[in-house]
């Protein structure tokens, strides 16, 4: 491959000891996959974020497994077992509760061998398939950032490092491994990558590594949209929302994961991008909290902006204002589909949320009694309270709300019980007549 680096004869190795107890907390499920592969004349190794997360003192939600045993190798050593993905075949093994992501050493595209690699690009570099198999300093360098590309070896108890990661987790340095701009054509995801792990880990972006991030969002086209969801939901909902948030906008990536809002930013509508901060900071503290999010809140909240500019189009054309919101928030989901894929479980609760901003100023009568009964209740009240944070006029919506449920508590102890039906007793199935008969003879 073009531009990569040359890969350096000597590992630098680092006792497990200098690194610190934290090492101690690597997942045994993957000590085990290791040692099985490790008897069966197979090199293996404990890798990636993982490493770099207990170096930082953190706690890994995955460990993850690289070995130079092919995809059906594993299979056959591992019960619980199966490959998965066809771009870039990895196993998954299930150990226990564990699920242990195995993947075999990757080599340049320039290394492989004809008969038993499997490559293929398209014209612009983007990776169609990438199975190409080399060895342990080979995958070292097909990583994509120098800190996801630690190995650990339980045997001798000792971290690899071919791409000095050490270092850079040293100078907190976020480095693609590589031409940055070659390693984004190749997956323009590992764009979003970069600004997950800025905003993580709080690491400096290495100057070619920002450079190159600034100048190729359009890359981001290429993704398709349900992957785009994933990794949208993995910037957003994993803790640091609201700084994820401020290095999209200035590396003016925005545009590029909800198109729709960013024209709305653009043209300036008032407290559209304070909505959206004040909406990921919210997250933000619900997950420190340990309290549930979801990315139909999140999607309903970003997206508002377009659908408020959308809805004003459609009040000009002389609809009533509820025709026009929701066929404002029909045409703003239709759009953002083209971006990113939202499954109908969070799709239906999003325009639910977006449904009853105009139907909460409804509120004489039994309307409230009524409102406050909506499964979306909590989540549209939120959202109210949000905009009028963000510096929206609402007339006090928010607190005639709150001072609602203060004075209308809702008792508990009134609502029916679970019904504790018995489960339906299975039917014995009759024989057929010709079976009874001959049962008779």
């Amino acid at each position: 491959m073009a531009n990569e680096p040359e890969a350096l004869t000597k590992a630098e190795r680092y006792p497990a000891a200098d690194i610190g107890e934290q090492i101690r907390d690597i997942c045994p499920q993957s000590i085990e996959i290791v040692d099985g592969l490790r008897q069966h004349g197979f090199e293996a190794y404990v890798v990636g974020g993982c490493i770099r997360d207990l170096m930082l003192g953190g706690q890994p939600k995955d460990f993850d497994v690289a070995t130079d045993a092919r995809p059906d190798d594993v299979v056959k050593l591992f019960k619980r077992a199966r490959v998965v993905g066809r771009r870039f075949q990895i196993v998954h093994v299930r150990n226990g509760r564990e699920v242990v992501e195995v993947t075999t050493f990757r080599a340049a595209h320039d290394a492989r061998d004809t008969d038993d690699h499997e490559s293929e690009q398209s014209d612009t570099g983007l990776l169609l398939r990438d199975n190409v198999y080399g060895d342990l300093c080979g995958d070292a360098i097909r990583r994509d950032f120098t800190v996801n590309a630690l190995y650990f070896c339980p045997q001798s108890n000792e971290i690899i490092d071919y791409v000095g990661a050490m270092a850079d987790i040293k100078n907190k340095t976020l480095r693609v491994i590589g031409d940055p701009v070659t390693r984004y054509q190749e997956d323009p995801v590992r764009m979003l990558r970069a600004v997950r792990f800025h905003a993580k880990l709080g690491f400096a972006l290495a100057p070619e590594t920002a450079d190159a991030l600034r100048n190729n969002g359009h890359l981001l086209h290429q993704v398709a949209p349900a992957r785009m969801f994933d990794e949208v939901i993995k910037l957003f909902l994993g803790g640091a929302a609201a700084k994820t948030l401020d290095i999209i906008l200035d590396f003016d990536l925005l545009q590029y994961l909800f198109p729709a809002t960013a024209e709305a930013l653009e043209d300036g509508q008032e407290y559209a991008l304070e909505l959206i901060q004040a909406t990921m900071q919210n997250t933000d503290t619900r997950i420190a909290a340990d309290k549930p999010v979801t990315p139909a809140f999140m999607y309903a909240a970003v997206l508002w902006p377009a659908v408020i500019e959308l809805r004003e189009a459609c009040l000009d054309q002389g609809m009533y204002k509820d025709d026009a919101l929701r066929e404002a928030a029909h045409a703003a989901t239709m759009d953002q589909l083209q971006t990113t894929a939202i499954p109908k479980r969070f799709s239906i609760p999003m325009r639910e949320i977006w449904d009853l901003q105009s139907r909460l100023h409804l509120k004489d009568g039994k309307r409230a009694e009524k409102l406050r009964a909506h499964p979306r209740f909590r989540a549209a009240y939120d959202f109210i309270l949000l905009r009028e944070q963000a510096g929206e006029n609402l007339e006090g919506l928010g607190e005639w709300w709150t001072r609602y449920q203060e004075e209308n508590p809702v008792d508990e102890s009134a609502r029916p019980a679970p019904s504790k039906r018995r489960p339906p007793r299975k039917r014995r199935r009759r024989p057929p007549r010709n079976q009874q008969s001959q049962g008779n003879q």
